[in-house]
């Protein structure tokens, strides 16, 4: 039989009332005390109505999760990070995929409105930035991750990008490197920007030039890394790279791919760093020198962030910005020939 309300009030040792204002978020009830009265609807397998609670414009205890690709291991990562600490706050959560295309944003945003997410998460790229209006015109709490849009006023959590493109090429400055090349992702994507502009700035302090055609946007995936890694490192292009900073973890690892089919020894012939140190930058050949981000201190502030919005505890939106840190393994080494 369907658990009741009755038995969650019953098994906790309280009031229909408290619990329905542990569902609702109000009332004088200690954060533990919660804690406790979830749990035990969980045990019971107790699923107030959602479309219930919709309509009488109560919580829904929902969060929606919008990404350019949950196959993607950073975004599975943080989703994972998002979820956990939603779980611990007593929220569930709704996760879309974008693939960075606007028309599919627009459908998931009205989609999440459809389901009556209590707020949203987005970290997916967007060119139109109005798709959020009705959003913020029906003042639900929003807040980006990994991703900005400073004309918006939203929460904002992100990594410092430029500075981890600074880092990578200080990496790579400091080993000899002075022929390099840069695998981006789309250029609406602004954590890629912030990358691609923190590495140029390093090179240009110390002298050093990209040369023309060096920076390449691509798709975020494996396939795409390869494809434009293939042509930069191509034997006949008299500026062949000797090393190659890739926007993320996937591009990195198509870069790998492409200097295996052309013979290229990595780190000797080639060094590569990536972005994000995901779980495969410790398992490909070589392992990956990357740029790590907090992944899972930004799913918990994100969280956070919203549901002090949520309990009116802060108006002032934030952005929180988090250090990243260089991860060196054996993808990078010194340049073998004379630049």
């Amino acid at each position: 039989m369907k658990a009741t309300i009755y038995d969650v009030a019953r098994e906790a040792g309280v009031s229909i009332a408290a619990v329905s204002q542990v569902m609702n978020g109000k009332g004088k009830i200690s954060e533990e005390r919660r804690g406790e009265i979830i749990k035990i609807m969980e045990r019971l397998n107790y699923q107030p109505s959602v479309i219930a609670s919709a309509l009488t414009g109560k919580k829904t205890y929902t969060l929606g999760l919008l990404v350019p690709d949950i196959s993607n291991p950073f975004f599975a990562e943080i989703a994972r990070a998002v979820e956990d600490q939603g779980h611990h706050m007593g929220y569930s959560l709704v996760i879309c995929s974008s693939d960075n295309k606007d028309e599919r944003v627009e459908r998931y945003l009205n989609l999440l409105q459809q389901k009556s997410v209590d707020a949203m998460i987005i970290g997916t790229g967007m060119d139109n930035k109005d798709m959020l209006t009705p959003l913020m015109e029906r003042a639900i709490p929003i807040a980006m991750i990994a991703r900005e849009m400073p004309d918006i006023d939203v929460h904002t959590v992100v990594v410092d990008d430029f500075v981890g493109g600074a880092l990578s090429a200080t990496h790579l400055l400091d080993l000899g490197h002075r022929r390099m090349a840069i695998l981006a992702e789309h250029s609406k994507v602004s954590s890629s920007r912030e990358r691609v502009r923190g590495f140029k700035s390093k090179l240009e302090e110390a002298g050093a030039q990209l040369p023309e055609n060096s920076v390449r946007n691509c798709h975020y995936v494996v396939a795409d890394g390869k494809r434009e890694a293939l042509e930069l490192l191509d034997q006949s292009n008299p500026d062949r790279p000797t090393a190659l900073f890739c926007c993320n973890d996937l591009l990195a690892i198509g870069a790998l791919q492409a200097a295996k089919q052309l013979g290229l020894r990595v780190p000797e012939d080639l060094s590569v760093i990536g972005f994000d140190n995901t779980i495969l930058a410790s398992v490909t050949d070589p392992p990956l020198t990357t740029v790590a981000q907090p992944i899972e201190p930004m799913g918990k502030m994100v969280v956070d962030l919203l549901i002090q919005e949520l309990k009116k505890e802060s108006k002032a939106k934030q952005r929180v910005v988090m250090r990243p840190e260089l991860i060196v393994r054996q993808s990078t080494a010194a340049p073998t020939e004379c630049d």
